[in-house]
């Protein structure tokens, strides 16, 4: 093989590897979720921040874990943090509030808080 038809083969598979597909969402940063499986299942908050392409949410004060660090500067002291650990984007619901539950349609009209799916009783 020639140098330029391995060059060719590296821009090739560069290419392929940065065609990686993210998924959409509904849910954005700032939305409050339900979690509906996990150790987490029941509990709501505020989403801090969401990785589309690993397809992560990352939930306030749910999901916690402990993560170790050592001090980097002399005036800096290290520990155990605790931090929001993450939560798959399958797993949450969009929290209504006039519902008091997970919905996977947020209703607009609160006077007529009816859901688009409705449940079993």
């Amino acid at each position: 093989m020639a140098s330029g038809e391995t060059q060719d083969v590296q821009r090739q598979v560069m290419k392929s590897a940065a065609q990686t597909v993210t998924m959409k969402s509904k849910i954005k940063k700032g939305d409050q979720v339900q979690v509906i499986s996990g150790k987490a299942k029941g509990q709501n908050g505020e989403v801090l921040r969401l990785d589309l392409k690993r397809q992560l949410v990352y939930v306030k004060d749910l999901n916690m874990q402990q993560r170790h660090t050592k001090p980097r500067r002399q005036d800096e002291k290290g520990g155990i943090i605790p931090q929001e650990g993450p939560i798959h984007l399958s797993n949450v619901l969009q929290f209504c509030d006039s519902c008091n539950r997970g919905v996977r349609k947020v209703c607009e009209k609160t006077a007529e808080c009816r859901y688009y799916k409705q449940r079993k009783k």
